[in-house]
């Protein structure tokens, strides 16, 4: 009888090369998508020479307990409130030195002016991280909304849609110098200074 053929081979010798031309393509076509961060300005590394002195009322207390409650100055409030707060006390004109101050509350208990006015966020290593976020953006929506008052005042044009033409990589050098000191100018009437206190554990919910 005849022998039978054994079975036929199959050359693998390219599979590794097809393998190699796969992962290139699912490189090349994948997005990975990042997460956008949080703007803030960290404390430089070197300590002052000297000791600042800020008093008690010109600190807006923030504070987020584990529960996911709102504590502002140590009273209880909605979310939906905190960012109208905010507004108040930055432009509170406690010493009457701002000028473009609209507030018109004046409380000598409050804040002296918005130069001097410092926002302390604080939450509980409890704290929901959507919680914590969705704060964060009424603080800065807060300065935001200050700083795009007077912008609009002054420049006809909204605070945001300037800082957003700045970091625009197609905007010519010329009209970026322009933006950059109208940027600053508002930046120096309602300076961002929100701060973050140390996380707190097992804070009351309360």
């Amino acid at each position: 009888m005849p022998r039978r053929a054994g079975a036929p081979e199959v050359n693998a010798g390219s599979m590794a090369d097809i393998a190699f031309l796969l992962l290139i393509f699912f490189l090349v076509t994948t997005t990975i998508e990042t997460d956008a961060g949080l703007d803030r300005m960290l404390p430089p590394i070197e300590p002052p020479e000297t000791d600042v002195v800020i008093k008690q009322k010109n600190i807006f207390q923030v504070n987020i307990n584990k529960a996911g409650q709102l504590l502002a100055d140590g009273e209880l409030i909605e979310l939906k409130n905190l960012r109208e707060k905010a507004k108040a006390f930055l432009e509170n004109n406690g010493d009457g030195s701002c000028n473009y101050c609209s507030g018109g509350r004046r409380d000598a208990s409050s804040s002296d002016n918005p130069t001097k006015a410092i926002i302390s966020l604080k939450n509980d290593r409890e704290t929901k991280y959507g919680t914590y976020i969705t704060v964060q953006n009424e603080l800065v929506g807060a300065y935001n909304d200050l700083r795009n008052r007077e912008s609009e005042r002054l420049f006809n044009r909204k605070f945001t849609d300037m800082e957003a033409d700045y970091i625009k990589q197609e905007t010519p050098p010329s009209v970026k110098e322009e933006l950059k000191e109208k940027i600053t100018r508002i930046q120096e009437m309602f300076p961002q200074k929100l701060s973050e206190a140390e996380t707190t554990s097992g804070g009351s919910s309360s």
